[in-house]
């Protein structure tokens, strides 16, 4: 289901009344948006026994497969930006849940879990492969499996857009 909402169907401010809305609705990014609102919805119901969000199982799970990570590849590995991904570091640091090094020599810092991170995500499994469990068969496993396959890809094509996007900002802003 998306968003389609007929022009004249509800009254719309006089100041608003010139913007072309037609196609918003099919928008990916709203669409995405208000998909990932609702699925995290349902895995933070599913998380809320153990004090996490579905966001920082995330972040966690990406620890955990990859520790000791610097932080600029575990932000890059579940596409958040550094700023928004420190934010949840330390709110998870703060909790006991990771740990956070000094800066190296080549000024990274490095995350590992805590043992109470380690626990934490142990006693969330279980909650996480019954709710993985039931949208699965919500959806049915095969088109899950496919959905799963394309959302890689978008994330890819989404990724490469942006990137590129930046490279032509920044040339015009060198010739400027």
């Amino acid at each position: 289901m998306y968003i389609q909402v007929k022009i004249g169907a509800f009254p719309m401010p006089a100041r608003l009344s010139e913007l072309n809305l037609n196609g918003t609705g099919s928008c990916a990014s709203f669409n995405f948006r208000r998909t990932a609102r609702a699925v995290t919805s349902l895995y933070d119901q599913a998380f809320e026994p153990f004090g996490i969000r579905s966001t920082q199982f995330s972040i966690l799970i990406g620890i955990a497969k990859t520790q000791p990570t610097c932080i600029s590849a575990l932000s890059d590995l579940l596409v958040i930006d550094r700023t928004t991904l420190t934010r949840s570091l330390r709110l998870l640091k703060k909790q006991g849940l990771l740990s956070i090094s000094d800066r190296s020599t080549k000024r990274q810092r490095f995350l590992t879990l805590t043992s109470k991170g380690e626990r934490t995500l142990a006693a969330s499994l279980p909650a996480w492969r019954k709710a993985q469990d039931r949208f699965v068969q919500s959806l049915g496993a095969d088109y899950w499996t496919n959905f799963r396959n394309d959302l890689e890809k978008l994330a890819h094509v989404a990724v490469a857009l942006e990137r590129s996007q930046g490279d032509i900002s920044a040339a015009t802003a060198a010739k400027h």
